[in-house]
């Protein structure tokens, strides 16, 4: 069982019905950059638009298909999607690197179902904690990550709403809120 809400009668890590999981290749990465471009409503305009896509170069696609997924409906549209990897530095951890759900898909139980096949392909690869990071200004992330177990790590500094950022996370300006969940 896990410690998250999900869609009513739905299993950890099962979707609804008319969905259909499976691992990206180099071929979807046209479709995730669409997705990326347009699936946040806007935030940030162009420039976090580009910022995002440019998160999820072809590489993620074509060196961590193994840990990562993609969801499509019935008619090939992209759903979903989690990149993830184990990381090659600490034995112990996993590490989720962008998560997307287009926005008729949201609150159905997907982006759970997506962590919870992300944190059982960690386990079986003898993986005890998730890594993840957001945006300090992503407050739904934020948010939702809280809800999924996972623990804020400590920051350089509070946010105005008690949340710790890591200042300069990324490179100048780009500062992160950083999440750790034991699994």
């Amino acid at each position: 069982m896990t410690d998250h809400a999900q869609a009513p009668g739905q299993l950890p890590g099962e979707l609804p019905d008319g969905l259909t999981l499976r691992r990206p290749v180099p071929a979807d990465h046209p479709r995730l950059q669409g997705a990326l471009a347009e699936w946040w409503g806007g935030l940030g305009g162009e420039a976090g638009a580009r910022q995002r896509q440019l998160l999820v170069p072809r590489l993620f696609l074509q060196h961590f298909a193994d840990t990562s997924f993609l969801v499509e409906r019935q008619d090939q549209a992209l759903h979903a999607f989690l990149i993830g990897f184990l990381s090659q530095t600490d034995p112990e951890t996993a590490y989720i690197h962008f998560v997307g759900v287009c926005p008729q898909g949201r609150r159905d139980g997907i982006g759970s179902a997506l962590y919870d096949r992300f944190f059982a392909a960690a386990r079986a690869a003898g993986r005890s904690r998730v890594r993840c990071i957001t945006s300090p200004n992503n407050r739904d992330s934020i948010a939702y990550h809280t809800r999924m177990g996972f623990r804020l790590e400590p920051g350089d500094r509070l946010d105005d709403h008690g949340v710790p950022v890591q200042e300069d996370y990324d490179g100048p300006g780009l500062d992160r809120v950083s999440f750790v969940r034991e699994l």
